[in-house]
């Protein structure tokens, strides 16, 4: 903001005559006739405009109590910010007869500033807080006409409107924001005597500094938003947050970080620093090269060396450097595997929906299953769900965990038999990159990783390869594991659940299955009743599947031969092959009545049959004497000794089946058939 000679300097030295002519003429006289400047002219035009009387001498106008406690509370900002310089500038004055005054943007005096004389000189009087300085009220004057022209201007003598005001001579320059509004005015006054460019050049600097002032504490309010936005982030991240200093030492840390390495509470008394030693390990080669090479990493596997012991962290990092380049320090983001896990989890649908309200009975063989089910949930002890093919163990174990303690955690599983013996171990535990060829870079995490912190359900254990099985028992029993080309041991939290259709203990004795896997899993037993046991529920859960299946909510009638016929069934894929069958009436049916018709034919023509007689039903009368009997024992022998044969090989060969087929002269298929038809699982 500049002074301009216009401000002030009047065009003639005749002012007073210059006013008479313009109050005394019946129409305001123009710039031609009267040589005043413009500014001071435009003013004299508004005030007749307004009707302002040149002649009153009565005290200005005055704001009430409250109306003036209103005015100052709503420029209390304002206020705050300018009254040091109102101050500096009065010290510069004082003495002199002159008032400092500070208004708001329609006039009204909210500061003022003056000897104790010249608050009561006439002259000045009526300079008082609260006082209208509008030209609308005081005709032309400096305060006014900048709230007019928001631009600084000096009015002395006969330049005032009113004739009360010409002993005057008035200073003032707007105060603005950074957007040029006009958020006050600062003016001194005093007697016209003492005119002098001085007093303005001062206003306007005082003014510029004001407006400097409140730009710097707009700035400083921005930045304490900023930093508290960022203050906010910092704290309630889900991410923990490090902030390391050049030599690696701790320096702060956000809630989040102090719970992982403080603990799982966090209420541990923060020490000011971590020593070096516990930042940069040799396991942190990431943090050493950010602080020493200025190299950022980003989600890096890392273990973190906490209170309580190694926490799998991922990890990733920042260096922070000066205006120079140099480092600073660093900031590190620390984010628990086990959460990250949980999201992938998540999104990739490794949860458990089922609970034992979908487990559809009421017989007493599956209530009594359920009844146990519901206590196993309670321990967090391995449990082993046995049961024929389709009788619904997954069922089962996704309800022991939703009821357990775990049913936040992530629900994995993993059927053992699905699985190539080739990948079942990088399948369950992991991989790092470059482990074999064609592994994934970056490595992989196994399932019993992406399990940490819930269940996972090993579905057909007892065709886990007796390789792994050794590796399976010592995770269980160490609560450790490391991934295949990894010396990093990794802690797992973990509850086990499996499964299996065969009898656990056989396939021992047969060689296929460890004992001591079979006791660390066997804590908890229990059978799933097979459908041909639960008689009474067949009927319901047909009728279940009726409803559920079918789009168009139809309200099926079952004929009773058809229940007749579902119920003598024999159900050998159990609640599985019923849901089939009732999957293909549902896709079928034209009506709302299930027929005898609709039941595959295998259901419609079964009939029970007279069980097969072994040798050991034939007495040794017909054994000896029936060439059926001597036939069936021979069979029998042979078969034996074929079976031996196999396992024999197959444990010489470590289950390798390839090598076990070549040796007996027969091919892989031919081997598989025999194998599925002596029971033997490898």
């Amino acid at each position: 903001m500049t002074v301009n000679a216009e401000c002030y300097q009047p065009l003639v030295t005749d002012a007073l005559g210059a006013w008479r002519r313009f109050t005394g003429a019946p129409q305001p006289a123009g710039p031609v006739n009267l040589a005043i400047r413009p500014d001071i002219l435009d003013s004299w035009q508004r005030c007749w405009r307004a009707g302002v009387d040149p002649e009153n001498r009565s005290i200005h106008q005055q704001l009430s109590a409250a109306g003036f406690q209103t005015l100052l509370h709503k420029n209390q900002e304002l206020i705050s910010i300018a009254k040091p310089f109102i101050e500096n500038l009065y010290g510069i004055v004082a003495g002199s007869g002159f008032v400092v005054v500070l208004a708001d943007i329609r006039g009204y005096v909210m500061e003022i500033f003056g000897d104790q004389d010249a608050l009561v000189n006439p002259m000045t009087e009526s300079f008082f807080p609260g006082a209208d300085w509008s030209e609308e009220e005081g005709g032309s004057n400096a305060i006014g006409t900048v709230v007019k022209i928001r631009r600084p201007i000096q009015v002395s003598g006969a330049e005032h409107y009113c004739r009360k005001h010409h002993c005057l001579t008035c200073s003032a320059a707007p105060i603005l924001d950074n957007q040029g509004h006009l958020l006050g005015v600062l003016d001194i006054s005093g007697a016209s005597t003492a005119t002098h460019l001085h007093t303005l050049g001062m206003v306007v600097a005082s003014a510029a500094a004001i407006t400097a002032q409140i730009d710097i504490r707009r700035k400083n309010n921005e930045l304490n938003v900023i930093n508290k936005r960022l203050t906010n982030i910092f704290n309630t991240m889900s991410d923990g947050v490090v902030m390391l200093d050049e030599k690696g030492l701790t320096r702060q840390l956000n809630p989040v970080a102090r719970k992982i390495l403080e603990g799982e509470n966090g209420t541990g008394a923060v020490q000011e620093y971590i020593s070096e030693e516990q930042v940069l390990n040799p396991d942190n080669v990431f943090i050493r090269k950010m602080l020493k090479q200025k190299e950022s990493f980003v989600d890096v596997e890392m273990m973190i060396d906490t209170r309580r012991g190694p926490d799998h962290c991922l990890a990733s990092g920042t260096p922070v450097t000066n205006e120079q380049g140099e480092v600073t320090g660093g900031v590190v983001v620390l984010r628990p595997i086990t959460q990250v896990k949980s999201l992938v989890n998540r999104l990739s649908g490794h949860y458990g929906t089922l609970h034992f309200s979908d487990i559809i009975g009421e017989s007493q063989p599956i209530l009594e299953a359920v009844r146990v089910a519901s206590l196993a949930a309670a321990s967090a002890a391995n449990v082993l769900l046995q049961g024929e093919s389709g009788t619904g163990k997954e069922i089962f174990a996704q309800a022991i965990h939703n009821r357990s303690e775990r049913c936040s955690g992530p629900f994995i599983a993993v059927n053992c038999g699905a699985i190539p013996r080739e990948l079942i171990g990088s399948e369950l535990f992991g991989y790092e990159e470059g482990a074999f060829t064609g592994a994934k870079r970056g490595g992989k995490p196994g399932k019993f990783e992406l399990a940490c912190g819930g269940t996972l359900f090993l579905d057909e254990i007892g065709d886990m390869p007796l390789e792994q099985q050794v590796t399976l028992l010592r995770v269980l029993q160490e609560r450790k594991m490391c991934r295949i080309g990894s010396e990093k041991e990794i802690p797992v939290d973990v509850r086990v659940i499996c499964a299996t259709n065969k009898q656990l203990l056989a396939e021992f004795e047969r060689g296929t299955f460890r004992k001591d896997l079979y006791y660390r899993l066997n804590v908890i037993s229990m059978t799933i009743p097979p459908l041909r046991e639960r008689a009474d529920d067949i009927v319901l859960l047909f009728q279940y599947f009726l409803e559920k299946m079918d789009k168009h909510h139809r309200r099926f009638t079952i004929r009773p031969e058809v229940e007749e016929k579902i119920v003598c069934y024999n159900w050998p894929g159990n609640i599985r092959e019923l849901q089939n069958v009732v999957e293909r009436i549902v896709s079928l049916s034209e009506a709302d009545v299930v027929q005898l018709i609709q039941l595959p034919r295998e259901i419609r023509d079964w009939q029970p049959q007279k069980e097969l007689r072994t040798p050991d039903d034939l007495s040794p009368e017909s054994f000896l004497t029936t060439d059926a009997g001597r036939l069936a024992w021979r069979q029998r022998l042979w078969q034996e000794e074929e079976r031996e044969e196999i396992l024999r090989l197959l444990s010489s060969n470590k289950g390798n089946v390839t090598l076990t087929a070549r040796e007996m002269c027969i091919s892989r298929n031919t081997l598989y058939r025999k194998m599925k038809q002596y029971a033997i699982y490898g």
